[in-house]
This record gives C-alpha cells, sequence and structure tokens, in this order.
C-alpha cells in the first residue's frame, strides 16, 4: 500500500524563439507545405539557436513550472528526472547540468532515454518515489534537440521534428482532489531497430564513415512505427483505464505523442473519442520527442482548457520500442 499520492502540482514549458515553417523548407529540400500538412499535420517547428543545448531548453521549462507553483521553489526539488535522447553530451546527464544551474546539491539526478515516451517514464519513476514517501518534490523534464540529429538526406523524416522542453513539479497530494490515478510503462524490443540513431554509441563510435553514411542521424521506418503506435498506445491506455474502473467517458482530455496528425487522429478513433477532446500541437511545435506531451499538457493549462479536477490522459509511444500511459486528475 502506498504511504502518500502523487501529483502534478505545477507545469512549464519553453521553446526556441527561431520558428521554421513548410515554407521556409520548401526552399532547403524538395518538399511542399502541402505534402507536409496532408502527411503530419505539422507547419511550424522551433529551431535551437547555434548556442542553445537541451540543458538552455530545459532549465527555462524547469524555472517556468517553478514560477507557475503556489508551494513549491527549486530549494524544494528533491530530485530531477531529465527525459530526452538529444543531452547536452554523452555523458555527464543533462540531469547533472540542470541541478547545478538552479543552484541545487546532494539529490538525485539522472537522464531516461526512453525516446518520445520519456515523460511518461519520468512520471511513472516519481510517482513511485511520492507514494513511498521517499521524497515529496521531484522534477520531471522532457526536453529534445532533434533538429541537431536530423538527415536532411532523408525527406521522409527531416520535415518532422522541432526542439522543445517541458517541465511538471510531481508532489504529494495533500487534502487535493488533485493526483495521479495510476500510470504504466512498458516496452517492446523486439522491433527496436525501426527507430534509432545508429551511431554514437560503443557498438558504432564515431568514425569518417559514420558521419558520411549520416549513421549519426534519426532514422526511422515511418509506416511500420505508425502501426505499433496506434496499437500500443490505445492498448495500454486502455489496461490503466479499465484497471481503474474508468472509461473514455470519464477523461475530459486525451494527450497522446504528438508524432504525427495521423497518429493521433487513428488513436481518437480507436478510442471512440472525437476530436475536440484531444489536445493537439503538433501544427505549432511538429515533434518534440519526450517533450511533446509535457509542452502540449502546459500549452492546454495555459488556455485554459485543462483546469484543475480535470481527468486527463497522457500516452505516448518512442524508440524501443517504448509505450505508457498516465491517467490523473490535474
Amino acid at each position: 500500500m502506498t504511504r502518500y499520492r502523487a501529483m502534478i502540482d505545477s507545469m512549464g514549458n519553453y521553446y526556441p524563439s527561431k520558428i521554421i515553417n513548410n515554407y521556409d523548407l520548401e526552399k532547403k529540400i524538395d518538399t511542399t507545405d502541402e505534402w507536409i500538412r496532408t502527411r503530419t499535420g505539422m507547419f511550424e517547428r522551433r529551431f535551437v539557436a547555434d548556442n542553445e543545448a537541451g540543458s538552455d531548453l530545459a532549465f527555462n521549462a524547469a524555472e517556468n513550472a517553478i514560477y507557475n507553483s503556489n508551494t513549491r521553489r527549486a530549494k524544494d526539488i528533491e530530485m530531477i528526472i531529465v527525459c530526452t535522447i538529444s543531452g547536452d553530451h554523452p555523458f555527464p546527464s543533462t540531469a547533472c547540468i540542470i541541478q547545478k544551474r538552479l543552484g541545487l546539491k546532494d539529490i538525485p539526478a539522472f537522464d531516461i532515454g526512453a525516446g518520445c515516451s520519456g515523460f511518461i517514464y519520468g512520471i511513472d519513476i516519481a510517482k513511485q518515489y511520492i507514494e513511498s514517501g521517499v521524497v515529496s518534490t521531484i522534477l520531471v523534464v522532457g526536453v529534445e534537440v532533434l533538429t541537431r540529429l536530423i538527415n536532411w538526406e532523408d525527406r521522409g523524416t527531416c520535415v518532422l521534428f522541432g526542439d522543445g522542453a517541458g517541465a511538471a513539479l510531481v508532489t504529494r497530494s495533500e487534502n487535493s482532489i488533485s493526483h495521479i490515478i495510476d500510470s504504466k510503462i512498458t516496452a517492446d524490443g523486439s522491433d527496436w531497430e525501426l527507430l534509432m540513431q545508429k551511431a554514437g554509441g560503443s557498438r558504432y563510435p564515431a568514425t569518417h564513415e559514420t558521419v558520411e553514411k549520416n549513421w549519426h542521424t534519426v532514422y526511422m521506418e515511418g509506416n511500420k512505427v505508425f502501426k505499433h503506435a496506434v496499437k500500443s498506445m490505445y492498448n495500454v491506455s486502455m489496461d490503466v483505464l479499465k484497471k481503474n474502473n474508468f472509461s473514455l467517458k470519464d477523461v475530459d482530455w486525451i494527450i497522446p505523442h504528438q508524432a504525427n496528425n495521423r497518429i493521433i487522429e487513428a488513436v481518437a478513433e480507436k478510442f471512440g473519442s472525437p476530436m475536440d477532446k484531444v489536445i493537439v500541437t503538433i501544427e505549432r511545435f511538429a515533434n518534440t520527442s519526450a517533450a511533446s506531451v509535457p509542452m502540449a499538457m502546459t500549452e492546454a493549462i495555459k488556455e485554459g482548457k485543462i483546469r484543475r479536477g480535470d481527468v486527463v490522459l497522457l500516452t505516448a509511444f518512442g524508440a524501443g520500442l517504448t509505450y505508457g500511459t498516465t491517467l490523473l486528475r490535474y
């Protein structure tokens, strides 16, 4: 049995100021605005400046989450979890860099490399620590700078990605209706090759050959990933709903990973849910991987869509292949 309940106390996001739209991409590669919109639903995406890295976006998102909290400040944070596959360096973790920038010491700080499912993984881990009573305030950040990993020779994937960060303060739910009802994270490694960055690790360290072959960029078999994504997000979400005696009618908002508008619509259709209860930000930010779910949720809160007490279903799918769901009352 759990000693405490966990909740999302506050959220914040941050995205670079540089906007690249589909017409800009038309000048760079063989594509059109109509082709991108029809297949992805995307129009704009954010690109980091030359002097920006993942920790810069993550730190600003964290500061915004702290600012938006009525009860917590940076000094209250007892653990930092950063969800990213595009951190500043292979090591140390980006979480340690953020820890220093926040002026914190003597607390755990680590990264999670679960791809687009990263934030869901991070929330699940934070939930366990909060519920067990080990700590009372955890910072979870999803951040990606995938535009640094784009293969501009791959017309099908180079238009998909943008940069950004979203952060949440996960705290004890004390005398509050707000709480994380349940979550589930899982993976199926049998098809790990479908979505990957081939080189840069111990299997294929950097060489002239790996650079020339674009092995340090994102590789994805889109059609196969599409099928896995829809099925996996639906199944894991239904598992959590059924376990907690919830139906889709009890859910006020669904926030799926913002991978592709066709995937989002297919998931909604499988749920039997109208699109007006699905949060979609892909037209403005494209696919920001582990940052997409927290960025979308933060935007929905800022716009007044999601309010305290609303039941929200978060679900994501990413490299690994990883997937998961969080059911919460915000």
